[in-house]
């Protein structure tokens, strides 16, 4: 039986009785963990309050995995429930004098999420994302830049992949791959209808736009949360991220490259691409190509200057609302969906955090009888299979606080880097999860071209992620060699 929606389509009764179970299993879990007795856990001091932690990181995993309500809306459930239960301003039933009842979190901490750094330095990257695409700065670059490659199948195959990552590094990969999808939508009608370059061509788009987000700590939400654990000695600057995090993206880039070209190779050596438009030339254009032009030099400049990524990030945001280059109705199509996602996620880093329950966690693991490296290729591992069945952000999210109290508890790691290392390497590792349509956006808008199959990304997706695996580490060990980490 149907049932009528309120949109007034019909939805199945069946697909129905899959949400209430998705639903009632995210419930009942985290409900018997709240209910179960400290010393069933295995934890040696663990408190009322971690208990409770592990409940809504519970809560917080399946949500995000089975995705029954928006994982947007999952971060603000965090909150939530972080501000009711384990909070200075918790519901006062909740609280006890007992001994083993643990530490509430000051209320304005997690309330502060909101507005945390991280937070503001995505909002930046999203107005200069949203002033490029209302200006055409973005199509009118990717123009110039594309010309260079010529029509040769092959050379244009590299400059979209090459365009697209550079894009990636300072926009939402998710709006970059919707851009270059428009684009080469009239070069694939160049191909017969079963010429693998046009899987190539396609698929190259959101394979470069995932690589290309992990130059710059803004390119993709996991580099933000990273930054949310560098902090003091292990801090790492936007410029120094970029100098190990373009070389990263640029060997990758080609490596995908080559792979499109032996998977999928083209039946037509030459195509045509015909990009029309001209540079604006309004007194706002020029705006947006100065302020795009002088916040990405603040950027790279940090260390001449000595303000850092999160103070520079308000200075498009400032210009283009003074000038009116961003307006009210361009404010309402900002990704806050995705601000929203992060800030939860570092709602629920804190309360692992400071709550106590990462070091406990930790400490109940033998870890240093483990070789230091087998720990740091685990949790890259799980980082990158987790990503493919979920998103990077949430992967980041649950993995990065974990990590980073196991990187300066761990003694065997502080001969690799400790928690710079640790936290580098699950944070690049989560942008390895491409196999599938549902791993990322990019991925999902390129599968709705109807272009190629499920295995074909699969394909390309798995073994550029181990390759990519492979490369972390290599990059990490140099990393290391140079006193860098």
């Amino acid at each position: 039986m149907n049932q009528l929606r309120s949109d007034g389509n019909y939805r199945s009764s069946t697909y129905n009785m899959k949400e209430n179970i998705k639903i009632s299993i995210c419930l009942l879990l985290p409900a018997i963990v709240v209910l179960l007795p400290l010393n069933s856990f295995g934890i040696e001091g663990l408190t009322i309050v971690e208990q409770r932690t592990i409940a809504i990181f519970l809560l917080a995993a399946l949500l995000w995995v089975l995705e029954p309500i928006p994982i947007y809306a999952t971060s603000i459930l965090i909150i939530v429930l972080e501000l009711l239960t384990i909070s200075t301003s918790s519901i006062v039933w909740l609280r006890s004098a007992s001994s083993d009842f643990g530490t509430l979190l000051p209320y304005k901490d997690i309330m502060s999420t909101f507005a945390s750094p991280i937070i503001l330095l995505f909002l930046g990257g999203f107005f200069l994302a949203l002033a490029a695409s209302k200006y055409r700065l973005d199509l009118n670059l990717a123009r110039v830049l594309l010309k260079p490659f010529g029509n040769k199948s092959s050379n244009l195959l590299l400059g979209i992949m090459a365009i697209t990552a550079f894009f990636s590094m300072f926009m939402s990969n998710t709006a970059t791959t919707a851009m270059m999808l428009s684009i080469i939508i009239p070069v694939l009608n160049y191909f017969d209808p079963k010429d693998p370059g046009k899987i190539a061509f396609t698929l190259s788009i959101p394979l470069a736009a995932n690589i290309g987000g992990i130059g710059t700590p803004i390119g993709t939400p996991p580099n933000a949360i990273a930054l949310k654990y560098l902090v003091g000695e292990n801090a790492i600057s936007f410029s120094e991220w970029m100098l190990f995090g373009v070389p990263y993206v640029l060997i990758l880039v080609l490596i995908g490259w080559v792979l499109l070209r032996q998977f999928f190779p083209s039946e037509k050596t030459e195509v045509a691409l015909d990009i029309k438009g001209k540079f604006m030339k309004s007194k706002k254009a020029f705006i947006v190509y100065i302020t795009f032009g002088f916040t990405v030099l603040l950027w790279l400049t940090d260390f001449v200057h000595g303000m850092n990524s999160y103070v520079v990030a308000l200075i498009p945001v400032a210009v283009f609302l003074i000038t009116g280059v961003v307006n009210k109705e361009d404010i309402k199509k900002l990704s806050w969906d995705v601000l929203w996602l992060v800030s939860g996620g570092i709602a629920l880093g804190l309360a692992i955090d400071k709550t106590g329950l990462a070091t406990n966690l930790v400490n109940s693991i033998p870890f240093d009888s483990f070789a230091p490296f087998v720990i740091i290729g685990i949790s890259a591992l799980l980082a990158a299979v987790m990503a493919n069945f979920m998103s990077n952000t949430a992967t980041a999210n649950l993995l990065l606080p974990i990590m980073a109290a196991l990187g300066v508890s761990a003694a065997g790691l502080e001969a690799l880097g400790g928690v710079k290392t640790l936290v580098l390497g699950v944070a690049l590792a989560a942008s390895m999860g491409m196999a599938l349509p549902i791993s990322t956006p990019p991925n999902a808008l390129a599968h709705a071209s109807g272009a190629f199959e499920t295995k074909h990304m699969a394909k390309v997706g798995i073994v550029t992620g181990i390759i990519g695996l492979v490369l972390i580490f290599l990059f990490l060990y140099l990393l290391r060699l140079v006193n860098f980490l």
